[in-house]
């Protein structure tokens, strides 16, 4: 067993203790420092990233491989990479990249295939002068994903 399959295991088990806590990313550099990153259907509080390294400290040995650990969570401006991300965010304004745009929307709906958002913009009438609010929706499918990111509002 590698040392990366080592700690992928360890973190699956310290995980299932934790239900509402999910894995996002976890990367082993060279010179063995460990960073997982973890996101949370309710958030991550520093209790979580407490306990999760604890259990990574506690069944790896030093004397067999040294490392360093840090245990963190996704930040507000991490892009999002797993579906259990967007349903986190559901009714949010995310800013979504395509090969062709940049959509600024409300994350409508999750499927396991695509995303929908909704946004409103003003356009020109299509009969006489001025402008008029129209609605937009717009289906995108998660392939077509470049990145999406959690745009915080503060009213």
């Amino acid at each position: 067993m590698t040392f990366k399959e080592k700690v992928t295991a360890i973190l699956e088990e310290g995980l299932s203790e934790k239900p509402s806590l999910f894995l996002v990313d976890v990367t082993i550099s060279d010179s063995y420092k460990i960073t997982v990153t973890l996101d949370g259907d309710n958030g991550v509080v520093l209790q979580d990233c407490i306990d999760i390294s604890r259990v990574i400290e506690n069944n790896l040995d030093r004397e067999e491989q040294d490392f360093s650990l840090e245990v963190a969570s996704a930040g507000v401006s991490t892009p999002l990479k797993l579906v259990r991300q967007y349903h986190k965010n559901i009714g949010r304004t995310l800013q979504v990249k395509t090969a062709t745009e940049t959509i600024e929307a409300i994350l409508e709906q999750v499927s396991d295939e695509s995303i929908v958002l909704s946004w409103t913009a003003r356009e020109p009438k299509k009969i006489g002068k001025g402008k008029e609010t129209v609605e937009h929706k717009r289906e995108i499918p998660f392939s077509e994903i470049k990145e999406a990111i959690v745009i915080i509002i503060f009213n």
